[in-house]
């Protein structure tokens, strides 16, 4: 079972996310355990205060050092800090992609330290981080929804979480290519009509026909994805 801690100084942000769809059934399932813990909660300070001034001055408040390591090491024993991932979900990270989700889901224990007003004290990054991820090139209020971004696409991949693993094999991203248009019943709406080759039940064709129309759409939309060289078969 891969167990998930996130620190966060707005617990209570997560409760709608966790507890609903595949994030909740995996839990059910025991395929993850998902900790919250509220930052505050480890401060020495007696305001439970958990930040302060920039040392040379400039805007905002920063992340003390002492609360983020007191939670850490509370959570992970030292001596056994490296078995564990602690990320801290900032801009400055990686980007937050299809393969590294998958890399993390292989991971038994993921620590999220949710990044919050200008950041956390650089001795953080020094000595506890392991690994610094963004899920995009744009500015958010808080960590929390990264956090919350990061664990709903790694929990899903998590053998047996989803009802149907080969699932995951065939959505977006996961073959280097946007995924392919899909339909439902009924075969024609308000004069819509479903492509026969759909309705044909010659597999074959139909594996073919996925095929061209997930290149088709990757090449208008995300061309950028093919140019970064990745796998198009299926």
């Amino acid at each position: 079972m891969m167990k998930i801690d996130v620190l966060t100084i707005f617990p209570k942000m997560f409760a709608p996310v966790l507890n609903e769809s595949i994030i909740k059934r995996a839990q059910i399932k025991k395929r993850v355990r998902i900790d919250i813990h509220d930052l505050r909660d480890f401060t020495t300070d007696k305001h439970r205060k958990v930040d302060d001034r920039p040392f040379g001055g400039g805007p905002g408040m920063i992340f003390c050092p002492q609360p983020i390591f007191s939670a850490v090491e509370s959570i992970v024993p030292i001596r056994g800090k490296r078995k564990a991932k602690i990320i801290l979900l900032t801009p400055q990270g990686k980007k937050l992609t299809h393969d590294l989700a998958k890399k993390l889901s292989r991971q038994k224990h993921l620590v999220l330290i949710c990044g919050h007003y200008e950041g956390v004290d650089q001795r953080v990054r020094k000595k506890l981080i392991t690994d610094e991820i963004s899920i995009g090139d744009y500015v958010l209020t808080c960590g929390e929804l990264p956090a919350m971004v990061l664990i709903d696409c790694v929990v899903r991949l998590i053998p047996k979480v989803l009802g149907k693993d080969e699932s995951r094999d065939f959505e977006s991203f996961s073959q280097g290519l946007l995924e392919y248009p899909q339909y439902t019943r009924p075969a024609v709406f308000r004069g819509m009509s479903t492509p026969r080759v759909l309705l044909s039940g010659n597999h074959k064709l139909i594996e073919k026909w996925r095929k061209d129309m997930a290149l088709k759409l990757t090449k208008t939309r995300r061309p950028d994805l093919l140019k970064q060289g990745r796998s198009i078969d299926r």
